[in-house]
């Protein structure tokens, strides 16, 4: 049965029979702009949003003033609440306007409302499941193949950031518009450190004074995949839980020099200032992790500075003697190790 939520686009369909659904994708915005409210609104806020940078020694962070985006940060996503609310990405409860083209078979691409990037898009799968990144990791990395001549994909952990951990889901967003994209290899060159490299691979673990992260390069989809379970294999181990741990992923691939993964690693959802009386709406996640750290409240976006940003960061990611821990035995895994 065809769905009737899939958009009837002869310029769309052209697109996708010819694998251009990057540029499908880029069209999509553009018929949807004109034919549903809702996203119009919400590129309107994007295009009144206040920014201002914080820069720091080798890499730069963006804050954003984004009303559009309350909805969102301010999410609730504990078990009570999901249980008792639909599923906001399942076919059925998405707003009538909202059309979608069909990826892989087994997910819409959909126009996200609230958008933070330039082109903003929700890559929602297409059944009810969990969002779990061991079962769709594979897919994420296909995916940013697939998005690459504009868009970049990145993932949020039920636990840290993803607003409907009930429904798997990744997002895609305007390639090179999170600083950390631009600014990777002189993070990796000031704060990095090389966990394994030949020809095939480069891994690396960072820590750069706010963030801390692994970075997977590579050109093989194998040996992304390879690599990124033995990854998971120990964090999973250090975290001792039945439930995913807390991790946010951004994901590019580029013709010449393949994937890069970059794997944020995190301790907490929230910082303790959020939930102050007087807090600060700021819930990090991929986005934020990226480089563009988004605040709804204009009060927030006034206060916040380096020092502060510092201290949220810092208390969200992951504490040093675990990030110690996983390159400790990422080196042992691939210390006799050659693909």
């Amino acid at each position: 049965m065809i769905s009737t939520r899939l958009i009837t686009d002869e310029y769309i369909n052209r697109l996708t029979e010819a694998n251009d659904y990057a540029g499908a994708a880029k069209l999509l915005l553009k018929r949807q702009l004109k034919d549903w409210q809702q996203l119009t609104d919400g590129y309107n806020i994007l295009n009144r949003v206040k920014t201002k940078t914080i820069n720091f020694d080798s890499f730069r962070m963006e804050l954003q003033f984004n009303p559009g985006r309350m909805k969102s940060t301010s999410a609730k996503v504990d078990n009570e609440e999901i249980i008792n609310r639909e599923c906001f990405l399942c076919e059925e409860n998405l707003p009538q306007e909202q059309k979608g083209i069909l990826l892989l078979d087994d997910y819409f691409i959909l126009c996200n409302p609230f958008p933070i990037f330039p082109e903003h898009f929700t890559l929602a799968a297409t059944e009810h499941h969990l969002q779990e990144i061991t079962t769709s990791f594979n897919d994420l990395i296909l995916i940013s193949k697939i998005l690459s001549k504009y868009y970049t994909v990145i993932y949020n952990g039920p636990k840290c950031g993803a607003s409907a951990p009930d429904h798997l889901h990744f997002q895609a967003g305007t390639k090179q518009f999170m600083p950390v994209e631009n600014d990777f290899q002189s993070i990796k060159n000031e704060f990095g450190e090389v966990i394994f490299e030949d020809e095939a691979l480069t891994l690396c673990a960072v820590d750069d004074g706010l963030r801390k992260f692994i970075g997977i390069e590579a050109k093989d989809e194998k040996i992304v995949l390879d690599t990124f379970n033995r990854f998971f294999e120990i964090y999973g181990y250090l975290q001792k839980s039945n439930e995913e741990p807390m991790i946010n992923i951004v994901c590019n691939f580029n013709n010449e020099y393949g994937w890069r993964v970059i794997i944020f690693v995190r301790d907490k959802h929230r910082p303790s200032n959020y939930y102050k009386n007087d807090g600060l709406i700021l819930s990090p996640a991929a986005v934020d992790l990226g480089g563009v750290c988004i605040t709804p409240v204009e009060r927030d976006f006034g206060r916040i500075n380096k020092s502060l940003l510092t201290e949220i960061f810092k208390e969200v990611s992951l504490y040093k003697e675990g990030f110690g821990y996983i390159k400790a035995a990422l080196k042992k895994k691939f210390s006799a190790l050659s693909f």
